[in-house]
């Protein structure tokens, strides 16, 4: 596959997991107990680890390039 080619299906599998994953996020938080501390360790931990998912795909795109 084409450079290009891959950087656009990156380019689409990322914008559909972020929408997934801010779906999937505001849903259970809805269902947390309500209590400050809770809420403040889950949004840390939820908007830090977003990115962890995404580093094959990135890698993927590149085509694996040796700098």
């Amino acid at each position: 596959m084409p450079p290009r080619a891959r950087r656009a299906v990156a380019a689409l599998g990322i914008v559909i997991f972020l929408a997934v994953y801010v779906w999937a996020a505001i849903f259970i938080a809805d269902r947390l107990p309500d209590a400050a501390w809770i809420d403040a360790i889950y949004f840390i931990l939820v908007g830090t680890l977003w990115g962890v998912p995404l580093l094959p795909l990135l890698k993927w795109a590149e085509g694996g390039r040796k700098d």
